[in-house]
């Protein structure tokens, strides 16, 4: 018996899945095929989570902490999270403005969910992490992308801001420092955007700092709502354990926020993932309160590796390469290898070609620019080992030689 066509939802054909997913799933495919392949398309530390957070997450298994918790978050990881904005931020939070989730993007998606109506607009600055917009389609949303071309240093300006807000503008979404760029919002630039977002009450911001602790040559991390306190009450500020901390799998995010908006996200949290792993929060306060000496090392290691790279990339004919502030990305430009040939005669006419050149000949996975709203770039994550990254550099240079 023939099986039944599945009827999808409308909204299903407004959103593809995760590029960066995507292409880590083709290069492992490569690799089953038995293809070295080098994947520098994820974005996750390849540092172990910190001994004193492990250890505390096994004392909570002992103490038979694994049973349902309040569903936005426990008190004591609540209070850990007033006490790291208060310490880190300058901002001041109660717990009933602080939301937990299974990780960073079901915050953002809580937020956007709770907050839209069909045809309410969001601003977000391209380049951008690529679930921005379709977390915004999602939630019936319209997702207003701003081009932030690298003469800007990839960040929205004021004036920019200004011409894109409009009657329909409900959010705007800020990520500092940046992924994909690594391009980071001094307090200064901050300041001008709040000027703007002054003269106009009804827009919301989002704050996406999860890159928070990742960041180089002293720049000085900054956050809109400690830059202007007036914005706070319409202010989302959304971190999470995973990078900094080396957390990626144990899946915790946070935000502090107006409490009504808490108490919203909260209610959608109740009816889909109730609460994080009770697990996962023990081992998240024991970040937030814990010693944040590793970081100065790890820092050192990224910092190292990419420099490493931005020196390999400049050097490549063809590209360009602009130095982060922070995370562990590098968004190359690849204009120069626009309308060159392949040995077999295709001609690269995209950023995607240029990837797909890359992964078939190099066997070194990257993602195209344009899956972060700007094109033609590529993105790299420097988050692993120095040895294979060079080992990636020599690949990519040897590829874009190929190339007539």
């Amino acid at each position: 018996m023939a099986a039944l066509p599945i009827k999808l939802a409308a909204r299903m054909g407004a959103v593809q899945p995760s590029p960066t997913i995507a292409i880590t799933r083709l290069a492992n495919e490569m690799r089953r095929a038995g293809r070295d392949v080098i994947g520098l398309s994820q974005g996750e530390p390849d540092f172990d989570t910190p001994e004193h957070i492990r250890q505390a997450a096994a004392r909570a298994i002992e103490a038979g902490q694994t049973r349902y918790t309040d569903v936005d978050g426990t008190p004591e990881l609540k209070a850990a999270i007033v006490a790291k904005f208060a310490r880190e931020n300058g901002l001041s939070y109660d717990v009933s403005q602080i939301s937990v989730g299974t990780g960073g993007k079901q915050v953002l998606y809580n937020a956007l969910f709770a907050t839209l109506d069909e045809g309410d607009e969001v601003i977000i600055p391209a380049p951008y992490w690529v679930s921005y917009p379709d977390m915004v389609r999602l939630a019936g949303g319209v997702p207003v992308t701003v081009a932030c071309p690298e003469e800007d240093d990839f960040l929205l300006t004021a004036e920019a801001l200004r011409a894109a807000i409009t009657p329909r503008t409900r959010w705007l979404i800020l990520n500092s420092p940046s992924n994909p760029t690594g391009a980071g919002y001094t307090a200064a630039a901050l300041r001008a955007l709040a000027d703007v977002l002054l003269d106009f009450p009804q827009v919301m911001i989002m704050t996406d700092d999860m890159y928070e602790h990742i960041r180089y040559d002293g720049f000085d991390f900054a956050t809109i709502a400690a830059v202007e306190p007036r914005l706070a009450e319409r202010t989302l500020t959304c971190n999470g354990v995973s990078k900094a901390y080396a957390m990626t799998g144990w899946r915790i995010g946070y935000a502090g926020g107006p409490a009504a908006l808490i108490k919203a996200m909260a209610t959608l949290q109740s009816q889909s993932t109730t609460n994080p792993s009770s697990v996962s929060q023990a081992a998240a306060v024991a970040a937030l309160t814990g010693p944040l000496d590793f970081l100065a090392e790890r820092n050192a290691v990224f910092q190292t590796r990419r420099d490493l790279c931005l020196a390999a990339f400049n050097a490549i004919d063809g590209l360009s390469c602009r130095k982060p502030d922070g995370a562990f990305y590098l968004f190359p430009s690849c204009a120069g290898m626009i309308g060159r040939k392949r040995p077999d005669g295709q001609v690269i006419a995209t950023d995607a070609d240029f990837a797909t050149w890359l992964l078939e000949d190099g066997g070194v996975a990257v993602v195209p620019g344009s899956a972060f709203g700007l094109a033609p770039y590529f993105r790299i994550s420097f988050a692993t080992s120095t040895e294979r990254l060079e080992e990636a550099c020599r690949r990519i240079a040897a590829s874009c030689a190929k190339l007539a």
